[in-house]
């Protein structure tokens, strides 16, 4: 991944435009200026790593049913939009070049364990793992202590624990929602992420929708207090964050 002053990753890929989670969306990601995609992994029934954000195919296909009730061939044989497939992480990892940051997030414990295998074999320094579930990252650290860890932020609970996991975890980031502006204030939020800096993390945040980080000057008031951002509308933030300087 080429050094920016702040990077930028596609929520699940150009998300706003195309089929989210599909490779599409990746593709499309990085040709638009992205450093990396983010991504999300389900466990099916017959022990495959799907990307797919929901633990149902029902909102994002023309099909139904749980991932972890279905197989590889079921999945694949549904229509993601545009034509687009289900991908798998080992497909994703093919596709995408060498110097693309990829964002894995975890979001069931008994995908870590293959998970985990999958990234060894794909040349982990390119990755960041990363969960809202604790125990999923616990999890994880048992496999691979390695490679990039980032700890999803959704509630004030998480940041007390912060300095205990730090350790625990071996953390690179806290991944927090820029919502928390709102949320918890301004005081509260630049507290939390200059804890954050001063124990040597980076800060990758997040957005419920893509217009919070535009509204009220919300990037301009933390300035200086983020490394990465994670967007659906890919070529929107990269001519922000050039208008910024931040690029």
């Amino acid at each position: 991944m080429a050094e920016r002053k702040v990077f930028l990753l596609g929520h699940r890929g150009y998300s706003a435009r195309y089929p989210e989670n599909t490779l599409l969306a990746f593709k499309k990601a990085i040709e638009a200026g992205a450093d990396g995609i983010e991504l999300d992994v389900w466990l099916t029934k017959d022990g495959e790593v799907m990307v797919i954000h929901d633990d149902t195919v029902d909102r994002t296909s023309n099909g139904s049913g749980k991932i972890k009730d279905m197989t590889l061939d079921e999945l694949k044989s549904l229509d993601f939009g545009n034509g687009e497939r289900i991908p798998t992480l080992e497909e994703t990892f093919e596709t995408l070049p060498e110097d693309v940051l990829i964002n894995v997030e975890i979001k069931d414990v008994e995908a870590v364990k293959k998970t985990a295998a999958i990234i060894g074999a794909n040349n982990p320094s390119r990755v960041m793992v990363s969960s809202f579930l604790i125990d999923a990252l616990m999890e994880y650290r048992k496999h691979d202590r390695e490679t990039r860890m980032g700890l999803l932020v959704d509630r004030e609970e998480t940041l007390a624990r912060l300095p205990t996991l730090i350790g625990e975890l071996s953390l690179w980031s806290i991944n927090p929602p820029v919502e928390a502006l709102e949320l918890i204030g301004v005081e509260k939020t630049v507290g939390a992420l200059q804890m954050a800096r001063k124990a040597g993390l980076k800060v990758v945040l997040w957005s419920l929708k893509d217009e919070t980080y535009y509204a009220n000057d919300n990037l301009v008031r933390l300035g200086g207090l983020f490394d990465g951002v994670i967007v659906n509308d890919v070529e929107r933030m990269v001519e922000y964050l050039s208008r910024l300087g931040l690029r």
